[in-house]
């Protein structure tokens, strides 16, 4: 399935998103996670913020790898302008699921690829969540879970927050962290891989 000689590097420690570009046939060569400051900037919007940071990553790890390949992402959570942490703590992630309880709420997940000519490429996946009314005993339980932790707005739809879910609107991939339609049209235009069946 690969197209080119350039070597792939995927800038996240998240074996999610290992995981998801294995879906589409595509294995990076390495794995150089991007260690930044993740803050948001004051008044910044939801979608600008992942955005901006996938770009941020995607640069910081080309400058380690001369004509390599780069790609990068960065998944937000939104409830309305207000950005959701990505949970390190019970506290965080029952802050976060009792606001998100029985509303609608956006997870925008943004990537970067750099190619070997240093260009930056950068595609941004809007998605819509519900979650359903979560009384205190199911929040409690996702709790005990564990699989909140580190994730943004305090949930993995890939676990057993699924059963917690009524609908999303766009791109499963994109709300567990890396959109697979727009990481293959970036690999495509990149010359990494050729425009045939998304599989190896």
């Amino acid at each position: 399935m690969t197209a080119t000689t350039s070597r792939l590097i995927l800038a996240s420690a998240s074996p999610r998103r290992l995981d998801l570009l294995r879906q589409i046939g595509v294995t990076p060569d390495a794995v150089d996670p991007a260690d930044i400051d993740e803050t948001p900037r004051k008044s910044e919007l939801p979608p600008v913020y992942a955005a901006r940071v996938a770009a941020e990553k995607a640069a910081l790890i080309a400058a380690r790898h001369d004509q390599a390949l780069v790609l990068s992402g960065d998944t937000v959570v939104a409830a309305g302008r207000r950005i959701l942490p990505k949970a390190e703590s019970e506290a965080e992630a029952r802050a976060c699921l009792t606001l998100l309880s029985g509303r609608r709420h956006r997870v925008y997940s943004a990537i970067t690829l750099i190619d070997a000519t240093g260009q930056a490429r950068h595609r941004l996946s809007t998605n819509i969540v519900i979650f359903k009314p979560l009384d205190r005993a199911e929040i409690e339980a996702y709790l005990a879970s564990g699989e909140w932790h580190g994730k943004a707005g305090g949930y993995a739809i890939q676990g057993l927050a699924a059963g917690l879910i009524r609908a999303i609107q766009g791109s499963h991939s994109a709300i567990m962290g890396l959109p697979l339609y727009e990481t293959r049209a970036l690999l495509i235009a990149a010359g990494y891989i050729h425009a045939g069946p998304a599989h190896g």
